[in-house]
């Protein structure tokens, strides 16, 4: 029996309006018998909690994953790459490791045990995207690490190399398909 596919073009920040969109079309299609999903990714990443929970969502779902980079897969965007089974990358994709940060738009004064909290969490973050990243790839943990502090940027035979790419192709889905929008 083949299998029904549902192709999803993510091509917009990772947050939690687009997460939810992400979880609430593949839900929606699950129930409607969908049992392949083709998460198509072109992302400049965005933020840390969100990108995860996307990650464990696809990869807990009763369906089969695919994720296909075609342009860039940065920050986050390479977490919700690695929740495919399959991941696929066109010829000129790229894909951006770096450490965590924080954003703080205006003068603040903060307490000790405030940046602490902040250093703990982002500590965490860190752990658990390498982690993900490691179970995805031909890395360990540590080397992930490092990769994330020194800033790693992979063309797709490097990623391939690297074990985040399976397999290097262009196309991306068969004539007449549609495709779900998630910007």
């Amino acid at each position: 029996m083949k299998s029904k596919e549902c192709y999803i073009n993510f091509s917009g920040e990772v947050n939690m309006n687009t997460i939810n969109q992400l979880t609430t079309s593949v839900t929606q299609k699950l129930k409607e018998g969908i049992t392949r999903f083709v998460i198509l990714i072109s992302s400049p990443g965005g933020q840390v909690v969100p990108g995860i929970t996307g990650y464990n969502f696809l990869k807990g779902i009763p369906a089969g994953v695919v994720t296909h980079n075609y342009g860039s897969a940065d920050s986050m965007g390479v977490i919700l790459f690695c929740a495919g089974s399959k991941r696929y990358c066109t010829p000129d994709g790229r894909f951006l490791l770096h450490g965590i940060g924080v954003s703080i738009n205006q003068p603040s004064r903060f307490e000790e045990k405030q940046l602490d909290e902040m250093i703990k969490g982002m500590r965490i973050d860190r752990q658990n995207i390498s982690k993900i990243i490691a179970e995805n790839c031909k890395k360990t943990v540590a080397e992930i690490e490092q990769d994330l502090f020194e800033v790693k940027v992979l063309n797709p035979q490097e990623a391939k190399e690297y074990g985040l790419v399976h397999e290097i192709k262009t196309k991306l889905f068969p004539e007449g398909s549609e495709a779900i929008n998630i910007m």
